[in-house]
């Protein structure tokens, strides 16, 4: 209890996060890491303080202002790779890893929701409409790899359940839908 009684009261003290993003290769929503560590001392400080501390990436891939806020950089990287069609549809050259792939960064973008409410809705929007509700993309997905596609359709209806995406009554509806058929499809 000693040790632990240190460090919350540390914690509780904590003004602001930090990352340094240092890999060209690896960004905050490609590993589960990023939002383990940084979001998880986020969300340790939260609770322990009653404030969420300022949360600050630097990026490695900046020319000029490196320093971004966690949820600039969740916008950038949203952009940049999952809901980019020059990146998603390279990743559906991979078949069943690369479905696979799409599924983890949706999976790594809902870890900074939950950790870090880092998340803007429009993430979740868009992820629903490109990989689920367009029906052809759907069909490319499932038949790769049904169970990575079930996977998205799950996590976004878990995103709406916990309250980190206030999606419309029909969009819940067409994702229930999509997930029991992807279910069915298995």
């Amino acid at each position: 209890q000693g040790a632990r009684g240190v460090m919350e009261r540390s914690l509780a003290t904590v003004n602001a996060a930090f990352q340094n993003i240092d890999s060209f290769e690896l960004g905050i929503s490609d590993v589960d890491h990023y939002y383990e560590y940084l979001g998880g001392v986020t969300k340790s400080v939260e609770k322990l303080s009653g404030n969420r501390p300022v949360v600050m990436v630097a990026d490695a891939i900046a020319t000029d202002d490196r320093l971004a806020s966690l949820e600039q950089m969740v916008r950038l990287e949203t952009r940049a790779k999952v809901l980019n069609p020059k990146w998603y549809e390279s990743m559906m050259n991979h078949g069943y890893e690369g479905v696979r792939q799409i599924e983890l960064r949706v999976s790594n973008t809902y870890g900074w929701s939950a950790t870090a409410d880092a998340v803007e809705g429009w993430v979740y929007d868009n992820i629903a409409g490109t990989f689920l509700l367009d029906e052809n993309m759907r069909d490319r997905m499932a038949e790769a790899n049904p169970h990575a596609t079930a996977g998205i359709a799950r996590r976004l209806l878990e995103a709406n359940s916990r309250g980190f995406w206030d999606a419309s009554d029909e969009m819940i509806d067409n994702l229930r839908e999509i997930y029991a058929d992807l279910e069915d499809q298995m």
